[in-house]
């Protein structure tokens, strides 16, 4: 069975995080949430995907950023919703793009290099349109229609630092209302991080959406 890491730590007070449990229903996968404080959260022997889901800032953030590192530098698929879409942007900034200073607006809101930063607008709690880019693993598994996407979100990557991002392997794959709205990584089989959540988005016939179908079917490669 393929087990994918669920990574996150769950409030079912959360609608985003009581849809995850719904989502977790129906993968094709044997999906089980971690606390980020737990024993052993950032590692990831016998995982074969890893989803850091919303809810930051997180009990353990440097078990997230060490567990997203696992997963860039090892290869091991990854979907990072929300603010896992955050932290994904902060331990690429740190640990391959030369940005060692990098910091997010929320926890460290004097730090010197903001590379998460607040957004000018904030997105919580509504949908917003989301414009994806041709030509990537995203635009491949959902299509090139632009879409509404669920956000719960007040932080994204100031621009400013895409340039050192780009060369660290950064393919931008969606823009929308808060900029960045979902990026890849080359070289890797899949790294799709995204601010909408897309667990939010199960269809009329009870289908997942087609992104966390397509995680799993990487994971399940990955499985061999």
């Amino acid at each position: 069975m393929v087990r994918i890491r669920i990574l996150g730590d769950r409030n079912p007070d959360y609608p985003t995080h009581r849809a995850i449990d719904a989502a977790i229903s129906k993968l094709r996968a044997e999906a089980r949430w971690t606390g980020t404080d737990s024993e052993g959260a950032a590692a990831l022997d016998g995982v074969q995907g890893l989803w850091v889901v919303p809810g930051s800032p997180y009990r353990d953030d440097a078990a997230v950023l060490c567990a997203l590192r696992s997963t860039r530098e090892g290869k091991v698929p990854l979907l990072a919703t929300c603010g896992g879409f955050q932290y994904a942007l902060l331990e690429l900034a740190r640990n391959a793009a030369g940005l060692s200073g990098a910091t997010h607006a929320e926890v460290d809101p004097d730090g010197r290099e903001l590379v998460v930063a607040p957004l000018s607008c904030a997105i919580v709690g509504r949908r917003s349109p989301v414009r994806v880019v041709p030509g990537t693993l995203l635009s491949a598994i959902i299509g090139t229609e632009p879409f509404e996407g669920y956000h719960w979100c007040g932080y994204g990557l100031d621009p400013a630092y895409l340039p050192q991002l780009r060369s660290a392997g950064l393919v931008e794959s969606a823009h929308g209302d808060g900029g960045l709205e979902a990026f890849e990584l080359r070289d890797h089989p899949f790294y799709v991080a995204t601010l909408s959540q897309p667990q939010m988005d199960t269809g009329p016939d009870g289908r997942l959406h087609p992104l966390l179908n397509a995680f799993v079917a990487a994971a399940s490669a990955q499985a061999g």
